[in-house]
């Protein structure tokens, strides 16, 4: 931030100017603007305050950090006379924005009666980015309505006695600030607060896993990095990661990218973004997916928090048509996710933007619940993308985090970390890290927030990842041990044939449902079905495992009528009559015995192992007549990351249940007592 420090542009007011104590806390600024949010009781619902006070605090911000350059950008551009002009006014503002306009919150004020055109006005000579983040608070709107009803001085008043400039309110604390806001009025509207932000804690761990093995290449003088987030909701974690990599090397530049679907979080995000300095134009507003903003880009680190089980039907056809057409050379080749869960999707469209191994490679670390673990039978859309994923050896960590960690869900979440460039004491393998475990409790809830991440729990994890050692919290697999074959197991068909009056009316019924025709739609012979019938009562009674004799019968009876039934019909009578009975003979077929498709089962063996060792070691000896199927087995990958960490803990001795029962029974007749 080049501006300097802004004078006069507060009205006085007790307690919220600079020389005084009043708004210094953070808690304090949050509470000074929340009461603004009280002036729109009556005229708007409470789930509409955020409408208008989130661009008013954009607006002020703006306003406060041009004030010092304000007459040289208007000197600049009563002078100019060319065309592009806005490289020009960005020199004189100091800034990548600036505006043209004579008026600012302090004038605003100094005409009442024509407050709302004023302020129209003021709004519209902002540069374009700048311009571009009100229109999407839809701030005209906003501006009408409190005009209508009579609140739009009071607003204005307001806010112009609070002093948002960085040297007040630095970037850091002004990210805080819109996270807090937009929050509070989230939980107004009862809408998920964390839908919009990520708890900073995780923020800096994922940062931390991030950069903590090129820490060496961020200390050097003039170190330049990229950073993207497709999911970047009001910006938080890119912010995070700038001011991370500030502490390491105050020299560093992080060029911060991003997309946001949401307009307000993208505004937001595009004005912190821009009084950080940093290229307003990087900020994309539109779906990752489908509106892809950076396309055919490569960044050094990636960091995402998407929605869990976000759904992508709006964008199938788009997704679908890139997938078909142009397979692992697009973003979406691996496989593509079910439709109600788009987790994975973001994850191959970061892949799909790491820079080659050759030009440095990349870091990605993104946020999940535990359905892209495991959810999906081998060879499904997500099995097939932590196949591509692993069998490329870009998962190098995944790490569990403490429940109810997120503002919005108190379920299970993971930060998945994933590069390109592993070291080569790392390469073949993956790192699974249980932090489940390390938190402190929160001292008053927040949504679904009840746990924090403390420092030390940060540095904790950090460690644990840079040590690359086993440990209770930490396990080393080989990839393989991730990847497995899913066989089919079939055990034989075992029937006797029972003819009654059962077997008699499913015959009938099999034969009117399907309209009188036969398997291949070759219409039925009246007489033939009806001799069938007549041979099957004729035969009632008749219970045996010898197919050959039935066979025989029926022959007989059917030939007396009409001669021998036709072969459709005939697999229609056959299947009726076929009762199945574990004591009869196995059915032959070919070289060994039919299966029964009812006792068909799976079993997904590892891929190191042997299939016929598996079935010897688990299967035979449950089921000696089970045989693995000729079917070539389906491969399927999945982190089973609770199985891996389980820790059989042993229930407790009867005689301690018992005595607690005891002592409980106890304490009852003693508060019976003193009750009498």
């Amino acid at each position: 931030m080049t501006a300097e420090k802004t004078t006069g542009a507060a009205l006085p007011s007790p307690g919220l100017n600079r020389q005084t104590d009043g708004i210094e806390r953070f808690e304090e600024k949050v509470a000074f603007i929340w009461s603004i949010a009280e002036l729109l009781r009556g005229d708007y619902k409470a789930s509409d305050y955020g409408k208008v006070v989130l661009p008013f605090v954009v607006l002020r911000r703006l306003d406060c950090v041009l004030e010092p350059t304000k007459d040289k950008v208007l000197a600049e551009h009563a002078k100019l006379k060319i065309k592009n002009i806005d490289p020009v006014l960005r020199r004189a503002a100091g800034q990548s924005f600036y505006n043209t306009s004579k008026l600012n919150f302090k004038a605003l004020l100094g005409d009442p009666t024509h407050l709302a055109r004023n302020l129209r006005a003021y709004v519209s000579a902002f540069s374009a980015n700048a311009t571009d983040i009100l229109t999407n608070f839809s701030f005209d709107e906003e501006i009408a309505r409190l005009d209508k009803a009579n609140l739009l001085y009071k607003v204005v008043a307001e806010f112009a006695k609070i002093d948002l400039h960085p040297d007040v309110v630095d970037n850091n604390e002004m990210g805080y600030l819109f996270e807090e806001l937009i929050r509070r009025f989230s939980e107004q509207s009862n809408e998920a607060a964390g839908e919009h932000f990520t708890p900073r804690e995780v923020v800096r761990l994922m940062v931390n896993l991030l950069f903590a093995p090129d820490a060496k290449l961020l200390k050097e003088r003039g170190a330049l990095r990229t950073m993207y987030d497709p999911a970047c909701g009001t910006g938080g974690m890119l912010s995070v990661a700038d001011d991370h990599l500030r502490s390491l090397n105050p020299h560093a530049r992080l060029e911060m990218f991003g997309q946001e679907l949401n307009p307000e979080s993208y505004a937001i995000c595009k004005s912190d973004m821009m009084l950080k300095g940093q290229d307003p134009g990087h900020i994309h507003l539109g779906n990752s997916f489908s509106q892809d903003g950076e396309s055919g880009s490569r960044f050094d680190y990636m960091l995402s928090n998407p929605p869990f089980g976000v759904d992508w039907k709006k964008v199938e056809e788009v997704i679908n048509k890139e997938h078909d057409e142009r397979g692992l050379n697009g973003r979406f080749g691996a496989g593509l996710p079910r439709i109600n869960d788009g987790s994975l999707l973001f994850l191959q469209h970061m892949i799909a933007k790491m820079k080659d191994p050759g030009s440095g490679g990349s870091r990605i670390a993104i946020v999940f619940n535990g359905s892209p673990l495991f959810t999906g039978a081998p060879e499904s859309g997500e099995s097939n993308i932590r196949r591509w994923i692993i069998e490329n050896d870009w998962l190098e960590a995944i790490v569990a985090l403490p429940e109810e960690l997120f503002y919005n869900t108190g379920i299970a979440t993971y930060v998945w970390i994933l590069t390109n460039r592993k070291s080569s004491s790392r390469k073949g393998k993956v790192q699974l890290i249980d932090a489940r475990s390390l938190y402190q409790k929160m001292k008053k809830s927040l949504g679904n927030k009840r746990n924090m991440l403390s420092a030390e729990q940060i540095a904790e994890i950090t460690k644990i990842h840079a040590d690359f050692a086993e440990s209770n919290l930490s396990k080393i697999l080989p990839n393989g041990a991730f990847g497995y074959r899913r066989i089919v197991i079939d055990r034989p068909l075992r029937v006797r044939y029972e003819v009654s009056a059962g077997t008699i009316a499913a015959f009938r019924e099999r034969m009117a449902a399907n309209d009188g025709k036969g398997a291949r739609g070759k219409p039925a012979d009246a007489a033939w079905v009806n001799s069938a019938a007549s041979a099957l009562e004729r035969l009632a009674g008749t219970s045996t495992i010898d197919k050959n004799a039935v066979g025989k019968l029926l022959a007989t009876e059917i030939g007396r009528q009409n001669g021998a039934l036709p072969k459709s019909f005939e697999r229609a009578l056959w299947e009726v009559i076929s009762v199945r009975d574990e004591g009869a003979p196995p059915i032959p077929e070919g070289d060994g015995f039919r299966p029964d498709p009812e006792l068909r089962t799976y079993e997904d063996i590892a891929l190191d192992e042997e299939i016929s060792t598996y079935f010897n070691r688990e299967v035979r000896p449950h089921a000696a007549d089970a045989w693995p199927s000729a079917e070539t087995p389906k491969i399927g990958y999945e982190i089973p990351f609770t199985r891996l960490f389980y820790r059989y803990v042993p229930p407790r001795s009867v005689n301690e249940i018992d005595a607690e029962v005891h002592a409980l029974e106890e304490r009852i007749l003693d508060l019976l007592k003193g009750s009498a």
